[in-house]
């Protein structure tokens, strides 16, 4: 096994919000968490090992061939940013590594513009040499079984006229199979629209896609209180993109939560949603009647799926959508995990900030639509219940 081979392996809205947070929150921390969602054990020797790779991160710096790229792919990134990011260098100091028997412990903190581009690259990393030291990579199926399954995938999507987005960085078995799933899709004609891979889109000229995820909306219930968490992050989007970019999540503190605060000027402002957690059939239906509550006609809208989906519920999804609203799926694990063993069920995520140094750290939680996915201090969580009145 290999480390990164570029600081672009990441996923896109990593560096969407990087950009974000330094112009608007230079000043805030923030602290990420490793969550083992599924108890799973780590072999012996797991942390040293990890722990070697991420020293080599430090090494990683934006090549003059990958800032031209972006310049030309994602006209969104100013150039102060982009000089940011090729003065980026990732600091081993910030990340704390521990492990006890089986279980790993595993945060990293520090300035949030710095600290935000550890997570989707260490999570790469702990899926990759998990299925390698473990001994369970060894029952995967061979490659060309692998490629097979992708290519069928992307057919029957294709002749279904779905379109759909590589989301897999985080949990794939493999940056080699990450990269041979991509290869086969692309393959399969335009009904893959891009990857949210920034390094990949680069290297097969592919659309890097992605805007915001749950951890901007996690630092402005901090900063705001859950009340005006989702107006205060929208707003703030707004203020940096001026309508690029524009697909808004919904269920970081419940989407009707959510579609409270998406009145008529954010709902015509962004282009449409992503749905994360919960029945997805259900917010379908809340969606299209919110845009027809404001007056909008839901099929000038878009709803991206990117909730553990499989391709039997891509087709059931698709199949509601039609006639109704535009349709977009944001693909991972079954993408590039999909290989014939069970992949890590892991998260890391954003679990306190503060806006300043000089200031206390506030724990950040997360609802969503789903309470097996409610992240963070237990106190925080019920507060944030009664403040919103969730159930």
């Amino acid at each position: 096994m290999e480390g990164l081979r570029s600081i672009l392996d990441t996923d896109l809205y990593k560096l969407t919000m990087q950009q974000a947070v330094a112009r608007l929150y230079p000043r805030a921390q923030a602290r990420y968490a490793f969550i083992n969602r599924g108890g799973t054990p780590f072999p012996a020797g797991f942390a040293r090992e990890l722990g070697a790779f991420i020293r080599e991160m430090g090494g990683l710096r934006l090549r003059p061939e990958e800032r031209g790229w972006l310049e030309r792919s994602c006209p969104y990134f100013t150039p102060a940013y982009l000089d940011l990011l090729e003065g980026y260098r990732f600091d081993p100091d910030e990340v704390h590594l521990e492990q006890t028997g089986g279980d790993l412990s595993l945060f990293a903190e520090g300035y949030w513009y710095r600290t935000i581009l550890w997570e989707v690259p260490l999570m790469a990393l702990v899926s990759e040499l998990y299925f390698e030291m473990s001994g369970e990579g060894r029952e995967a199926w061979p490659e060309e079984e692998r490629r097979r399954v992708a290519r069928e995938k992307a057919l029957l999507f294709r002749d279904n006229g779905i379109r759909f987005v590589d989301f897999g960085t985080r949990r794939r078995f493999s940056y080699e199979n990450h990269r041979a799933v991509v290869e086969e899709l692309r393959a399969a004609g335009e009904c893959l629209l891009g990857t949210s891979c920034v390094h990949l889109a680069h290297l097969y000229d592919l659309s890097p896609i992605g805007t915001q995820a749950h951890e901007w909306f996690q630092f402005h219930a901090v900063a705001n209180g859950f009340l005006s968490a989702n107006r205060t992050a929208l707003e703030s989007w707004v203020e940096v993109y001026r309508g690029e970019l524009g697909i808004a999540l919904t269920d970081t503190y419940g989407t009707d939560n959510f579609l409270r605060s998406f009145d008529g000027r954010l709902a015509r402002l962004f282009d449409g949603v992503r749905q994360d957690s919960g029945d997805p059939f259900a917010v379908l239906e809340k969606v299209v009647e919110h845009y027809r509550s404001l007056r909008i006609d839901p099929a000038t809208k878009t709803l991206v799926f990117s909730d553990s989906l499989d391709p039997q519920r891509v087709l059931e999804l698709h199949a509601a959508c039609a006639g109704r609203i535009r349709d977009l799926y944001g693909i991972g694990t079954n993408l590039t995990n999909d290989v014939g063993v069970k992949p890590l069920n892991m998260v890391i995520k954003l679990v306190a900030c503060r806006t300043s140094p000089d200031q206390p750290w506030v724990p950040a939680v997360k609802l969503s639509d789903d309470i097996g996915k409610y992240t963070g201090d237990r106190a925080m969580i019920e507060l944030c219940r009664r403040t919103l009145g969730a159930a």
